[in-house]
């Protein structure tokens, strides 16, 4: 039989398992799951396993959180281990976009001959003071299989001399909004995260140390809150919640603890216009044509910043507010595939394993 290993450790990784592994299972692709505990707060991990119905992870490494170097080797030694024991040796290893965890399954497995396979290959911000540029270069630069989301992600691999193995099939997080939105409407009620009216309020995440981590960022931008005449919610991740504490929040802005994805995704459709520096926000506010201010000078996902449905802004007080006061110059258009990728995927893995 089929036999892949999966590995996953951040929130945006738990989404994407969601569709993959139920597409991988349809094709009878066995997978074992890897859990690195990369994000181990029950908000940000443990309720996304229930609320998605994400296959049981074989094993939870609970490496937690720590400096760049420490977390990555601490997980390369358990999930060498493991498949070192383990009875079977995986076809292949399956590792998405670029976290430490990502990175770490990649090495392990390039160390091994294991194939790798890289679902958000060729993404590119061409920052690399961001770790996530890193990981994600190396990553794609030993992977044998690699699932791109767009033609521009194909483009930047040819570019760097990656031709052999790569697939546009699509971004997965689509299929998993088209799903999951559906569902969070029936599932959710609004009232229960927050007493304002949908269309009432803005949405903001901040979590990259570029702007937490800085106080005159955090600072500027939080001063740009204060004068956009909205509520503005803001699920604050939990590192962040000492520095938060060092601010002085104006009244708009509305703190909450973090919420699940389906409740994030009910957030972001009733809102009127979200303000993040994530990457995966970026993309679903998009999906959900919702216009995105971005806290961040640079972006991977390039294509929704046409016709200014995403700005990027930094964290300077001005651009942010003359963004948000602005609208999107052009109708909104379909990107990043049709909501199949996870289906894609998992034929072109299962063509790929029958000739291993």
């Amino acid at each position: 039989m089929n036999k892949i290993l999966t590995i996953v450790g951040a929130r945006p990784q738990f989404v994407k398992a969601a569709v993959v592994s139920k597409a991988l299972s349809k094709v009878n692709i066995q997978e074992e799951i890897i859990h690195t505990g990369q994000h181990y707060d029950y908000n940000m991990s443990t309720v996304f396993w229930k609320e998605l119905n994400i296959p049981a992870p074989s094993v939870n490494l609970e490496i937690g959180s720590g400096q760049h170097g420490s977390q990555t080797g601490q997980m390369m030694e358990q999930i060498e281990k493991i498949i070192l024991s383990a009875e079977l040796k995986p076809q292949a290893l399956l590792v998405y976009g670029d976290t430490n965890s990502t990175l770490a399954g990649a090495l392990v497995a390039s160390k091994l001959n294991i194939p790798i396979l890289h679902i958000e290959a060729g993404l590119r911000s061409f920052n690399k003071e961001m770790p996530e540029e890193i990981n994600r270069i190396l990553t794609d630069h030993v992977s044998d299989l690699l699932f791109c989301s767009s033609d521009t992600g194909v483009k930047q691999l040819k570019k760097e001399g990656l031709t052999k193995g790569v697939h546009n099939c699509g971004d997965v997080m689509y299929d998993a909004v088209k799903i999951f939105s559906k569902i969070a409407e029936k599932k959710i009620d609004l009232s229960n995260i927050t007493s304002l009216k949908s269309g009432s309020y803005s949405l903001a995440t901040i979590h990259r140390p570029s702007n937490t981590d800085t106080p005159e960022n955090i600072k500027s931008i939080v001063e740009a809150f204060s004068d956009i005449k909205q509520p503005i919610i803001w699920p604050v991740h939990p590192r962040n919640k000492t520095r938060i504490a060092q601010l002085t929040v104006p009244q708009n802005l509305i703190l909450i603890d973090p919420v699940s994805y389906l409740e994030m995704l009910l957030l972001i459709k009733h809102s009127e216009k979200v303000l993040t520096d994530s990457g995966g926000l970026q993309k679903e506010a998009y999906w959900l044509q919702k216009q995105c201010i971005t806290l961040r000078n640079e972006t991977e996902w390039i294509e929704t910043l046409n016709g200014d449905w995403n700005t990027l802004v930094g964290s300077n007080k001005i651009k942010i507010l003359r963004a948000f006061n602005d609208s999107p110059k052009s109708n909104w258009v379909p990107l990043y595939g049709n909501g199949k990728a996870s289906e894609k995927i998992a034929s072109q893995i299962l063509d790929f394993l029958s000739q291993v």
